[in-house]
């Protein structure tokens, strides 16, 4: 069921990023290196976004371990 949900979210997010860029629009990238990031909210934005990434990572390795 979960691996489901987790085709579901990716897929929506392809299609969003896909509405995005056929509007003109870019994506915004993440930069590759911290000091490419002047602006502290653009900072707080991309260092919460890799914590999630790390977690959802951390979690994945624990539940397949547990198996």
């Amino acid at each position: 069921m979960a691996r489901n949900a987790e085709k579901a979210m990716t897929t929506l997010a392809r299609w969003r990023a896909a509405q995005v860029q056929e509007a003109g629009g870019q994506r915004e990238r993440r930069p590759y290196l911290a000091s490419e990031c002047n602006d502290l909210q653009q900072a707080e934005k991309w260092r919460l976004q890799i914590v999630r990434e790390i977690a959802k990572k951390v979690a994945q390795i624990q539940n397949d371990q547990r198996d």
